[in-house]
């Protein structure tokens, strides 16, 4: 038996609840994992809402919360290739499995070893934020020299992304609140406060040869502030806002397969890759975490540790 934190019904946050629950059984593909660290995601209240439940694997209620997740295999379902009982991991519950809890299922396809000298908190963080930001800058695949805005720069994604950005020598502009200026800086962004200044003024300021590149995390309005910046339409990539084709932009292709996890975590091993983790709570305090992230306003990754 093991705790975990889930939802027995769609809802906001009056429907979690902490419930006991056997060890699941790993089904076809899918590791069963004790869970070390669980990454904390906005995709997380959206689950819970019903409001992306094609994502949810179709399994019963109460369902778990989480999609990413670092820990030790304990067991192997059918069909699992190049993971053992024992190794140390990371990766998604696509399935359904849910991560904030002691333990669960992966699927093995998206889930890879966590390579020696990388953390699992560090790793935890990887799956969403990571992948999403190697697949948005290959997509994008902007030569050295061009700048390139971050939209929404704060948040775990946005952080990283300009990371990666300034490692493959682009000059990056970052918007966001207040609060945000100063990691977005300290990562080597120039940084525009959109509660303060007028966003598409800062950034022809900063760039008036227009933007090369757009790459959004904030979407709606934001979105349609800073879409006539960019040079060439479709070199705006939205990550959440799936209306960027009326702009002339495109939405990430994103890639969820081993091969791109170790990808990132190479990135991570390396020193290129920085998660800024600004929040680990316990396990017995994931409503408080998810809260950060489901107001809008958390600044890089929170994470939860069940042990």
């Amino acid at each position: 038996m093991g705790q975990a934190w889930g939802f027995g019904r769609y809802g906001g946050p009056e429907v979690q609840e902490l419930f006991d629950r056997p060890d699941p059984v790993p089904g076809h593909g899918e590791v069963l994992v004790q869970v070390d660290v669980a990454g904390v995601n906005p995709l997380d209240h959206l689950l819970r809402s019903g409001l992306v439940d094609g994502l949810d694997g179709g399994r019963p209620f109460p369902r778990v919360l989480g999609m990413e997740a670092a820990g030790t295999v304990l067991a192997r379902g059918e069909d699992v290739s190049g993971l053992e009982v024992g190794d140390a991991v990371f990766g998604f519950a696509l399935t359904g499995g849910g991560t904030y809890a002691e333990t669960t299922v992966l699927s093995a396809p998206n889930t890879a070893r966590i390579p020696q000298g990388l953390s699992a908190t560090v790793a935890a963080t990887l799956p969403i934020a990571g992948t999403t930001a190697v697949d948005v800058l290959d997509q994008l695949s902007l030569p050295a020299g061009a700048t390139v805005l971050v939209n929404g720069v704060g948040g775990g994604v946005g952080l990283t992304v300009a990371q990666l950005a300034i490692g493959r020598d682009l000059r990056v502009i970052g918007t966001g609140s207040t609060a945000k200026r100063e990691h977005a800086e300290a990562i080597g962004a120039h940084f525009i406060d959109y509660t303060t200044e007028d966003t598409a003024a800062a950034a022809h300021e900063l760039a008036p040869d227009g933007i090369d590149g757009i790459i959004d995390l904030a979407g709606g309005t934001s979105l349609r502030t800073v879409a006539p910046l960019a040079r060439k339409p479709r070199n705006v990539i939205a990550v959440g806002d799936m209306t960027v084709p009326e702009l002339g932009g495109r939405f990430v292709e994103r890639r969820l397969d081993r091969t791109n996890l170790e990808r990132t975590a190479q990135l991570a091993l390396e020193g290129l890759l920085t998660p800024v983790i600004t929040a680990i709570h316990p396990l017995s305090d994931a409503p408080a975490a998810l809260a950060t992230v489901e107001n809008g306003h958390t600044t890089g990754k929170t994470v939860i540790k069940t042990a």
